[in-house]
């Protein structure tokens, strides 16, 4: 491995002799069982940990991107970036998803006519390893955003980096080790070849690839995949397009952010990013201009060099073998009728570290290249990426044009439309969508906001179809789903809570409260327990409440809510839905929690929020309700002395008939201790 700015030797890189049967094997069976002992929520708090810990180390990690021809800025988007991510997931796995290892996916489904028989849906870890093969252009982000979902699932990683840069992943994940925060087993390294990893997988694992659409072809070909049952998953090339509004003219806010969009996924990396723009296809008639205002924006903005010197904003690209690769890219499409708009194939004068402004002999660098073609059908321009800082610029006639030519790319991972008329942005966006796994509208409104083009975030999807290779990362949760197994399972309601955790209805109940209603003697009211004395299906029964029309009409008088169904009794006896005049349902919502409240300081800390409310039965004065309430999910913090409490609500009527049902969130100490000695 060379340094890419100077050709200086840097590593040597062989992996002969290594047994990858043996490293697939420690990962099923230490990292499962070590990362086994965590929940979801306790692996989510390791990556913050961790993310914290890299995030004090980052200057190390610079040094050393530099030697890839990464800027400083670069860097950043690499190893910030990635840093970032571990961040973002743990954030969102311990928000969204439970302290525990199973995950629920939608409601009960009621299987028989007694409620005694009924199925869901549960998530479970896969049983194998993560097999991940990165590419060059992003040694850190691109192992860390396939590393974090894997690490929340509770699936340990084999990280195989691309060899140019590999060394800076390896840098990572000797940091990564070293802090002692991971447990044994979550992430093994591969560097050089591993061509017969997938000899090695079977059903029980999962590969994920960066890299070329050929590689990717190959791989997904391997009798494991196709026969064995391998999870594969692909992102590969992309002929990404931004399509240029016809109301963004010169002049325009739009117009001005285009370009610099443009100019950007030009230079970023060198312009070595999966997700740069390729394709630029604006109206016809602003061909010309765009290629002035582009290459003057790279003129007073872009310093090629070496990364390490003062003032240099766009360095070389990761290896000579990539910079002889690019040029060729760039020669044969030149051949099939592209023409060289701005920038030389020439060497282009770079900036030394000493300060000097000369070619030289080695590095991989190269000049920005802005192409445009007569031809807007020519299959070159839509086919042939050159993975370097080259981007053509297409013109088009109309808007169902540039949704054509947009599509001519075969599938891609991303694309910019840039308009502030919203009639051409739904046009474009509706039409190009299909085809692209991320669209990323651009307009006076984002233009200083918006993360870019070809930033993908951790949070939606990244991947396309087609050409991009059909795959699907990142989408925060749901990317920690793609390393676990969906299964419907069916069973008894008691069954069923059994291997959820999650209380269904018809489950076992202990419930506290009314005789009435099935209360048992001396049960103790739920909400004086606290996380340490509650269980899944404590329950509470409340008497039942008469309905007035007295309150009804105070209620309205005194919020101001004097719909026609609480307050006009021939109104009300008109409408199909009501008996004559009905409580409003937040007054019943609201009598239903003094039903069930303790009033005295305990436990429960607080409510805070209500989630998945419906009003089922009109209830007239002279009516009656009750509530129960049912311990449904129980989810302490980790960090805190307190976790949260999901209550299972439903208000039923004098008859039984169900009124409303809800869940009711509170919030609950682990040990009763804040009001233990209250008197």
């Amino acid at each position: 491995m060379l340094d890419a700015n100077t050709g200086a030797p840097l590593a040597t890189v062989n992996s002969d002799g290594m047994d990858l049967a043996k490293v697939v094997e420690y990962g099923r069976t230490v990292g499962q069982a070590e990362l086994g002992k965590l929940t979801l929520h306790e692996r989510a708090l390791k990556l913050k940990e961790l993310a914290t810990f890299l995030n004090d180390r980052r200057e190390v990690l610079y040094e050393i991107s530099y030697q890839t021809g990464a800027t400083k800025i670069d860097s950043m988007v690499d190893i910030d970036g990635g840093i970032g991510v571990l961040f973002t997931f743990s954030s969102k796995g311990r928000r969204e998803l439970p302290n525990s290892n199973v995950i629920t996916d939608g409601t009960m489904e009621v299987l028989s006519r007694d409620g005694s028989f009924a199925g869901e849906h549960i998530y479970t870890r896969i049983p194998g390893v993560a097999a991940q093969i990165n590419a060059f252009n992003f040694p850190v982000w691109g192992m860390l955003e396939k590393f974090a979902p894997a690490f929340i699932a509770g699936v340990p990683t084999i990280a195989k980096p691309a060899t140019p840069t590999g060394y800076v992943a390896e840098a990572m994940v000797r940091l990564m080790v070293e802090s002692g925060i991971l447990p044994e087993g979550s992430i093994q390294l591969i560097s050089g070849s591993a061509r017969t990893l997938l000899d090695v997988l079977d059903y029980r694992d999962m590969l994920s690839f960066t890299g070329s659409a050929s590689t990717a072809f190959s791989l997904k070909s391997h009798k494991n995949v196709i026969e064995g049952g391998v999870r594969f998953t692909a992102e590969t090339d992309s002929l990404n397009a931004a399509i240029l509004g016809p109301d963004a003219v010169v002049g325009t806010p739009e117009f001005d952010a285009f370009v610099k969009a443009v100019t950007t996924e030009m230079t970023s990396k060198a312009g070595q990013k999966c997700t740069a723009i390729r394709r630029n296809i604006v109206p016809a008639a602003l061909v010309a201009d765009v290629v002035k205002a582009v290459g003057e924006r790279i003129d007073e903005r872009v310093v090629i060099g070496d990364p390490r010197a003062e003032g240099v904003t766009m360095g070389a690209l990761a290896s000579l073998e990539q910079l002889r690769d690019v040029r060729a890219a760039v020669e044969d499409m030149i051949a099939a009728g592209g023409e060289i708009a701005y920038g030389t194939l020439d060497a282009p004068v770079v900036r030394t570290t000493e300060g000097e402004e000369r070619t030289v002999d080695a590095g991989a660098f190269m000049s920005p290249l802005l192409l445009t073609w007569d031809d807007v059908e020519n299959e070159s321009v839509h086919s042939r990426e050159a993975f370097g800082p080259v981007s053509s610029v297409i013109g088009y006639s109309d808007l169902d044009d540039a949704v054509r030519l947009a599509a001519k790319g075969s599938g891609s991972l991303v694309a910019t439309v840039c308009t502030n008329d919203p009639d051409t942005a739904r046009v474009l966006t509706t039409g190009i969508a299909s085809h692209h796994g991320r669209v990323h509208m651009l307009n006076r409104e984002t233009a200083r906001s918006s993360t870019g083009h070809g930033s993908p975030v951790p949070h939606l999807v990244h991947g396309g179809p087609g050409r991009a290779g059909g795959g699907e990362e990142l989408g925060g949760i749901r990317s920690v789903m793609h390393h676990m197994q969906r299964t419907a399972i069916q069973g008894s309601p008691n069954m069923l809570t059994a291997v959820t955790g999650i209380w269904h209805t018809g489950a076992d109940r202990v419930i506290a409260g009314d005789a009435e209603f099935g209360a048992v003697e001396g049960a103790i009211h739920p909400f004086r327990k606290s996380l340490a004395e509650l269980k899944i299906g404590d329950a509470f029964a409340s008497p039942l409440r008469k309905v007035s029309l007295e309150e009804i009409t105070a209620f309205a008088n005194e919020t101001g809510d004097t719909f026609y169904a609480h307050t006009d009794r021939a109104a009300a006896e008109a409408n199909p839905f009501f008996p004559g005049i009905v409580a409003h349902g937040y007054l019943l919502v609201s009598w239903a929690a003094g039903l069930f409240v303790q009033p005295a300081p305990g436990p429960v800390l607080a409510n805070y929020g209500l989630e998945n409310l419906r009003f089922i039965t009109p209830v007239p004065d002279g009516d009656s309700i009750r509530v129960t309430l049912t311990a449904k999910k129980i989810t302490p913090r980790v960090t805190d002395e307190y976790g949260e409490v999901a209550w299972d609500a439903v208000i039923n009527n004098q008859d039984g008939e169900i009124v409303a049902t809800y869940d009711v969130l509170t919030l609950v100490e682990k040990e009763n201790a804040t009001y233990a000695n209250w008197a």
